[in-house]
């Protein structure tokens, strides 16, 4: 638990939405993704107590107004809190539900770490009080961007335009700054080389980027490329590589939730 404790720190923690609203899956998780928040949905409460074993430094944000009996959410949530392997999970409130008797029994009673915040009509407004919560508890440590790693993915690839042609290769990770990548043939790329119209296909999505070719190194056999990406990127760019990184990591996530 410790050691989960000091890795977080660098590298940021998981932030779990329980049973969320259709409001705070389109709206509020959606701009936090945009944030570079490492955020995960989840629709059951009993294989995230599991999960929360795994990483007891995670965060969990629940409407105690849906899905079930608010009777049935503060079990949940105190029996989260009271378990030794999840004790350091830090909990926090999002709903419509301005009820005062219950913004009172968990803020004050149960004690959640992460506050009781209201959803209003200015959502801005919302999702700015659980920015200022998750930058209150260390929510990104010290990284500041998310990085999927997805080596192996045959649908992640890039096609770097060399000699009048194009090279064809796989992304082995990514972040909206930059990636590493293999390429077909290992040619000889100069450090600092300014690469434009570097093509990617993250899915279903085609994005074009420029970048700096930053370094190489040898993987075995293989040589390993890393580009930064152009500051100039387009910010529809920007937007899609966060998307494709949330995906990535939910559906490796989805996995431990089974």
């Amino acid at each position: 638990m410790d050691n989960d404790t000091n890795a977080s720190e660098i590298t940021g923690k998981k932030i779990f939405f329980l049973l969320p609203t259709a409001v705070m899956q389109n709206s509020i998780i959606v701009e936090l993704i945009q944030h570079e928040y490492e955020v995960y949905i989840t629709h059951n409460k009993d294989t995230l107590r599991r999960v929360l074993r795994k990483y007891p430094d995670s965060i969990v944000f629940v409407d105690v107004n849906e899905k079930m009996p608010e009777r049935e959410w503060e079990t949940w949530v105190r029996a989260v809190m009271a378990s030794p392997d999840t004790k350091t999970v830090s909990i926090g409130i999002v709903t419509s539900n301005s009820d005062e008797g219950l913004r009172e029994k968990y803020l004050k009673d149960i004690k959640v770490a992460c506050g009781y915040t209201i959803l209003k009509f200015d959502l801005e407004k919302s999702l700015k009080e659980i920015v200022d919560i998750l930058h209150s508890v260390g929510a990104k440590g010290r990284r500041k961007y998310i990085r999927a790693t997805i080596e192996g993915d045959t649908s992640a690839t890039i096609n770097l335009p060399m000699g009048g042609t194009f090279v064809n290769g796989h992304i082995k990770d990514i972040s909206v700054v930059g990636i590493s990548f293999s390429l077909e043939g290992n040619p000889d790329i100069a450090k600092n080389a300014v690469v434009k119209d570097v093509q990617m296909i993250l899915q279903t999505s085609r994005i074009k980027v420029d970048g700096i070719l930053f370094g190489s190194r040898m993987d075995s056999r293989e040589k390993v490329y890393v580009l930064l990406f152009s500051q100039r990127t387009n910010a529809d760019v920007r937007t899609k590589i966060r998307k494709y990184v949330q995906h990535n990591l939910q559906a490796k996530m989805d996995i431990e939730l089974r």
